[in-house]
């Protein structure tokens, strides 16, 4: 179903996929966790999702930012990648990659979760796939992979413990640039 080009551990520089610009990957933290939950129609999903859109904007036109990674779970991966598919239309240079920890990333989701994600998978410019069997780290392989192949990191994070606080230590631990959206008040802290 997903036509897009699969690499397996494909590990290649930040911004190679499209030379000239500079990488932006995104991560965040999956509704459950979300002061809104799962309702996208409350304001503060409403919120997030305009605040991300500026900022994603602001990379584009004020950061050279030209490709983008999602790692495509529920939640901000998937809010930020619809986005970016959006902005296509007035930016048809930018790219968006997915990145797959595993086959059954999906498997478990409800039904009209599962159409989301391969409807946002298919629109995709470039798969890669972690690994194709689920492990316990392969979330944390899939993160770490993103961070490596960015330039700049957009987090959706609270600052609590969590795979998103694991992913924006690893960033900070590799000197990229990461911008901080908290999602109780969509102040946005930069740094680097």
């Amino acid at each position: 179903m997903i036509k897009k080009l699969v690499e397996l551990l494909g590990v290649t520089k930040p911004s190679t996929f499209c030379p000239g610009g500079r990488t932006c990957a995104f991560t965040g933290h999956r509704p459950q966790n979300l002061p809104f939950r799962f309702n996208e129609s409350d304001k503060r999903c409403i919120a997030l999702k305009k605040q991300l859109r500026k900022l994603i904007i602001q990379l584009i036109e004020q950061h050279n930012v030209t490709h983008f990674i999602s790692g495509m779970a529920i939640g901000v991966d998937m809010y930020a990648a619809e986005i970016v598919l959006d902005l296509k239309a007035k930016y048809p240079h930018i790219t968006l990659e997915s990145a797959i920890p595993c086959e059954t990333q999906a498997a478990k989701w409800s039904e009209s979760l599962r159409d989301r994600y391969f409807k946002i998978a298919e629109q995709c410019d470039k798969e890669t796939m972690l690994q194709t069997q689920y492990t316990p780290d392969c979330m944390q392989k899939r993160n770490r992979y993103m961070v490596d192949q960015s330039d700049v990191l957009l987090a959706v994070w609270d600052g609590t413990p969590s795979g998103t606080g694991s992913t924006v230590q690893y960033a900070r631990s590799q000197g990229r640039t990461i911008w901080i959206i908290d999602p109780n008040s969509l102040d946005v802290n930069y740094e680097g």
